[in-house]
């Protein structure tokens, strides 16, 4: 198939490479890499920040960096800010044929000398796939999320793909069976939202209750200011506080991949308690940490059902039980357990099944059909 020219346009708050996290930002940053080693010309457009230089080029991926802004507390502000940071990043991309982006205003104020317009949603639509209709391609991470898109604008279904997201990593090193339990991790944002306090509550009610073996700890890595998508660091340290256990640990933000990857190759189990209903779209830290082998606590919401078959290679609690504690810590238990453990090699079969190489593959065949029916 003949090269392509494909721009992918990140938001307003993250810089690519993913020095200050961003989940989205560090699974495209692959992407990228992957169209570039296919042979494409691939531009990647994001956020500035004083670590980087304006444009470079990097593994065969151009960058090219405008003025942005740390994320904002309030809606409209964050709407504001976006809007302006994506008339420069529009103004400064290249000509091509395909246009991946996940920012709001992209889509609506794109100009045609930057190809067909693939918007690829991340999160559970509210109310803005109805404005998509100039998109050739409304790109779901997940088949909830196609649904939720389906429902919202019917008329665009027939845009509609689901192509889930890819590890963020190709593994060097084998996965590992669990004999033992030692460790349970979370990784992600640290904000109401994510169920962190209903983890630390149920974390203690499984150990105290002797549910967990003797020493596990429980660890929590990711951010808590509100620039960086968390609560909020006052509330962050009150709650600990307030749940003050010498065998957790909060560890703050980690980015950089080999050490993130040290930290699943280390845990267990990965506990992610999200109950973000309207929100979550296909969180990334648990297939991160099954592609090492560790077991997957999730809540239950169909965003995980692309991907964990629960009582086959991850487990389930009912995060929306009369009493959802209970309902996480014996969830937590069965994980530490023998046939919890057990779990584990299947676990690691999303290597395959969502390798880098894999999805980028998928994308490109979907890029080619829509630059192919343009011309056609």
């Amino acid at each position: 198939m003949p090269a392509l020219r494909i721009t992918i346009l990140q938001g307003a708050f993250f810089p690519v490479p993913p020095l200050r996290g961003g989940a989205v930002e560090k699974l495209w940053h692959r992407l990228a890499i992957e169209f570039a080693r296919a042979g494409h010309a691939v531009s990647h457009v994001s956020r500035s920040v004083p670590e980087l230089p304006a444009t470079e080029i990097l593994e065969g991926v151009r960058h090219v960096r405008v003025a942005g802004s740390d994320q904002p507390s309030g809606g409209v502000a964050l709407k504001i800010r976006d809007l302006a940071y994506t008339r420069r990043a529009l103004r400064a991309a290249p000509p091509a044929d395909i246009l991946v982006t996940n920012t709001f205003f992209a889509p609506l104020l794109a100009p045609a000398r930057l190809g067909r317009i693939y918007v690829s949603v991340e999160r559970m639509p509210k109310g803005q796939m109805r404005l998509y209709r100039r998109a050739a391609r409304l790109r779901a991470c997940s088949r909830a999320v196609g649904d939720a898109i389906m429902r919202e604008a019917p008329a665009l279904s027939a845009r509609t793909r689901v192509i889930p997201n890819p590890l963020p990593f190709t593994p060097e090193l084998p996965a590992v069976a669990r004999e033992t339990s030692g460790r349970i991790l979370y990784v992600g944002r640290i904000h109401p939202a994510k169920g962190v306090t209903l983890l630390l509550q149920a974390f203690a009610l499984a150990r105290d209750s002797g549910r967990l073996p003797s020493g596990c700890r429980l660890d929590l890595v990711g951010p808590a200011d509100s620039a960086r998508g968390g609560g909020g660091e006052t509330w962050w340290r009150e709650t600990l506080a307030r749940h003050a256990d010498p065998a957790v640990a909060w560890l703050g933000p980690v980015y950089d991949p080999d050490s993130l990857n040290a930290h699943y190759r280390d845990a267990t189990v990965l506990a992610y308690p999200t109950l973000d209903e309207a929100g979550e779209a296909m969180p990334i830290a648990p297939l991160e940490a099954m592609a090492w082998g560790c077991v997957p606590v999730v809540s239950d919401l169909a965003c995980f059902r692309d991907y964990l078959r629960a009582g086959e290679n991850g487990l389930v609690f009912d995060h929306r039980a009369a009493d959802p504690v209970a309902s996480l810590a014996a969830a937590l238990a069965t994980a530490c357990s023998p046939a919890g453990l057990a779990l584990s090699p299947a676990a690691a079969r999303v290597r395959a099944t969502h390798s880098t190489a894999r999805i980028a593959a998928d994308f490109l065949a979907d890029f080619h059909r829509l630059v192919h029916s343009a011309a056609t």
